[in-house]
């Protein structure tokens, strides 16, 4: 059922909330009459923060005009006649406001869609709580939901108590000034004759009597109700402190975890609206009670009472402030994260949100945020409480922003869009560890008042930890410092201790979120390819998965030592297949042409029972980043016997210059993709097509081959691998060739030749 059918039957306040969405900005009849358009569009595709997808934006905006155009000229009868003025005069003001700004159109839509989407979600779950994903998240929803209900309720309990308690304090003000005037009326019958005066001094005394024992039993009611409503404030203080553990120390860290995880390749964080939601109606709810806390001191002030009171109201006060203090202070959040492997001299971006910054009425008086890039002993300072100096560790070029205020969707937020790291100070090393080890933050910091400057807020958030570099060599360890800190570092911890050690699993479904993510595949690392991973991790021969599931890999393992016999770290080599994947291969990896992680013993055993001509591809074990082809064939140096072939690995250097479907199509030898595939079916459609055109002056484009000689076993390396080189691979020498003679060991084509 589309969206918009749902949100029309919404009920109650989720109906009211959802008409709350549209106005001048956004006319719900816009939604109603291109509701299927609308629902159509790719409007989560388009970054909000990145100034290139206004282009997008722009065409969505055209778009949104034309159709209601559209559909205004096709409005026919008196009543369309109506609606076609009122459709096109929508497609005006709207392309009106935000042609300017056509990223704004998409944050409202968005927006819209969203909130929408929460709404219809939320009142299904509450009619069939039964019903939702498994991950039992309608569930917490729900009861967060019911919460705040218990929560209005109690505090529209308090708001009537308040009155009551107002009126009745009212009306004993009232009488203790009649009893005020009846003893001034006392005092002046002394000038009166006695029989007057003892006849009117006897009503009086009557009156003052009854008057005074009312007042002594009222002055004890308005105490209890002083009591009872300092003891009800304090249940609903108690539960709205509950209520806000859930959301901020329970669902905003979760947020916080995906975003990390997301830096890994995890799913998306989610949107931080509903998060809004929650806490805009937590300070609605704390900001109500503090107000009627300050009522009732009020009335305590004009009229005061012996009794315990006052100190109940003292420590309600303080209650109520520290917990405002401490929901500002903690929805003062980044929602989008500079990059963590940060490059001096580069520009970069982040977004810092205040999450109850409309709520509040913080934008009245726009508060500014200055970014800092500081080292993990001065952020440990920093957590302590302890005077930093305002030291930093380094200098950010234009790190100061207004936060904006979106009256379409609420938010409050600063966009640093064109920050650099002009410089950075790093602190003395120890041991074994190299500048892509140290880790620095972004810190983000700023002042605001709420309530009318009755409170004053100074709040600071720190990024996720970030590795500067000066040079892209030095990307590859930056980025493993990164996945170990993401995948590993726990909540609440000091900044930024992360394990010196994990369980191999932990860092199996890490590496296989990164690989996944990196390759843009659903097809993840097997389990044959963690068994891989492991054996070559651990230097181990087992094939059994059970082997390794309780053994733990140090940092020193993964990124620190070098792999025997080699001159890299297993995570350089696992990195380095990543970058071959994803810059060349993912097309073929998708199509499980690659199994990849396999050493050269297993790729021998298995192609030595299937037919001449059977190949596969696995990774090198021997070179970063390579891939190389392994065939079964006959030995020419011995007649009747068979053996595996290795070519030496191919790079991204390689690939640049002829795609390994192309260097597959040329090798004639090559017949079958392991286990029994013709190699046609599998790499034909990634062939480059065959020039048959004359370009620029008439010449034809000389076209380049793979080809390899296979004469002698001196062709082969010391690991049994052809070298490229030796056979005259073209590919790695395109601009000698180009230079000299064509020399025979080389054949290039064009389609004049026929061949």
């Amino acid at each position: 059922m589309a969206l918009w059918i749902q949100a029309q039957q919404l009920q109650g306040d989720a109906l009211h909330q959802m008409q709350s969405l549209y106005g001048q900005h956004f006319p719900i009849e816009v939604r109603h009459y291109l509701a299927q358009w609308l629902e159509a569009q790719p409007w989560d595709a388009i970054d909000l923060e990145n100034q290139q997808d206004e282009f997008k934006a722009k065409r969505l905006l055209e778009g949104l005009i034309k159709e209601l155009q559209r559909k205004a000229e096709h409005q026919m009868g008196e009543d369309g006649f109506l609606l076609k003025i009122k459709l096109g005069h929508y497609a005006t003001q709207l392309k009106s406001s935000y042609d300017p700004c056509p990223l704004e159109l998409v944050r409202c839509v968005k927006h819209i869609l969203y909130t929408e989407q929460r709404l219809v979600q939320e009142a299904s779950n509450a009619s069939s709580p039964g019903s939702g994903p498994v991950d039992g998240t309608p569930q917490r929803y729900q009861q967060i939901n019911q919460t705040f209900e218990e929560l209005r309720v109690m505090t529209q309990d308090t708001e009537n108590d308040l009155r009551k308690l107002q009126h009745s304090q009212e009306y004993f003000i009232i009488q203790y000034q009649e009893s005020l005037r009846i003893q001034a009326q006392l005092s002046s019958l002394a000038s009166l004759p006695p029989a007057e005066r003892v006849q009117r001094e006897a009503g009086l005394q009557s009156r003052k009597s009854t008057l005074e024992a009312w007042l002594t039993r009222e002055a004890n009611t308005l105490q209890k109700y002083r009591q009872e409503l300092a003891e009800k404030h304090q249940r609903t203080l108690a539960l709205l402190r509950k209520q806000q553990t859930v959301i901020v120390d329970d669902e905003l860290i979760q947020w916080k975890r995906r975003q990390q995880l997301a830096g890994n390749g995890g799913p998306s964080e989610g949107g931080l609206d509903i998060l809004q939601a929650w806490c805009e109606k937590l300070a609605d709810m704390i900001w109500q009670n503090r107000q009627q806390i300050r009522r009732v001191e009020h009335l305590t002030q004009q009229l005061p009472i012996p009794g315990p009171t006052e100190e109940l109201l003292t420590d309600l006060n303080a209650t109520v402030t520290d917990i405002i203090s401490a929901l500002v202070t903690s929805t003062f959040i980044i929602e989008k994260q500079p990059p963590q492997v940060l490059k001096t001299q580069t520009k970069f971006s982040a977004t810092v949100r205040l999450l109850v910054g409309g709520k509040l009425n913080v934008h009245m008086n726009p508060p500014q945020v200055k970014a800092t890039i500081i080292s993990e002993q001065q952020a440990k300072a920093l957590l302590k409480n302890e005077n930093t100096r305002n030291d930093s560790s380094g200098e950010i070029l234009n790190n100061n922003c207004v936060m904006e205020y979106h009256q379409t969707t609420g938010t409050l937020s600063a966009h640093f869009r064109t920050m650099s790291l002009k410089r950075i100070k790093r602190s003395d090393r120890r041991g074994a560890e190299s500048v892509t080890e140290e880790k620095f933050t972004v810190l983000f910091e700023s002042q605001f008042s709420v309530g009318g400057n009755e409170l004053v807020f100074h709040v600071k958030t720190l990024s996720l930890p970030v590795v500067v570099i000066v040079h892209g060599s030095q990307d590859n360890n930056a980025t493993a410092t990164v996945l170990w800190d993401n995948a590993f570092s726990e909540t609440g911890r000091v900044p930024f201790v992360v394990p010196e050690k994990v369980l191999w699993p932990q860092l199996c479904e890490a590496l296989n979120m990164k690989y996944k993510s990196e390759v843009q595949s659903d097809r993840g690392l097997s389990e044959d390819n963690l068994v891989f991973l492991a054996q070559k991790a651990f230097s181990s021969s087992s094939n059994n998965p059970e082997d390794y599931c309780n053994m733990t890999i140090t940092w020193s393992q993964f990124n620190r030592e070098s792999l025997p016999g080699r001159n890299f770290t297993f995570w350089q080599w696992f990195d380095g297949v990543i970058e071959l994947m994803k810059k060349h291969l993912k097309s073929h990896w998708n199509d499980g042409a690659i199994l990849g992680f396999l050493n050269k013993q297993q790729a021998q055993d298995m192609l030595m029972s299937k037919p001449n001509g059977t190949f596969l591809l696995r990774f090198s074990d021997s070179e970063i980043g390579g891939i190389t082809i392994a065939w079964v064939a006959e030995n020419p140096n011995k007649a009747g016997e068979r053996m595996v072939w290795n070519l030496m690995p191919f790079t991204t250097k390689d690939f640049s210059i002829r795609s390994l479907a192309d260097r597959i199509s040329d090798l004639n030898h090559l017949l079958f993709l392991y286990p029994n595939q013709p190699k046609e079916e599998v790499f034909s459609r990634y062939c480059t097509p065959p020039n048959s055109k004359a370009v620029g002056d008439g010449y034809v484009k000389p076209e380049i081959k793979q080809v390899v000689k296979v004469e002698n076993d001196t062709m082969l390396d010391t690991e049994g691998e052809f070298d490229l080189d030796e056979t005259m691979d073209m590919a790695r020498q395109v601009e000698e060739f180009l230079r000299q003679p064509m020399e025979t060991q080389w054949i290039v084509l064009s389609p004049m030749d026929g061949i």
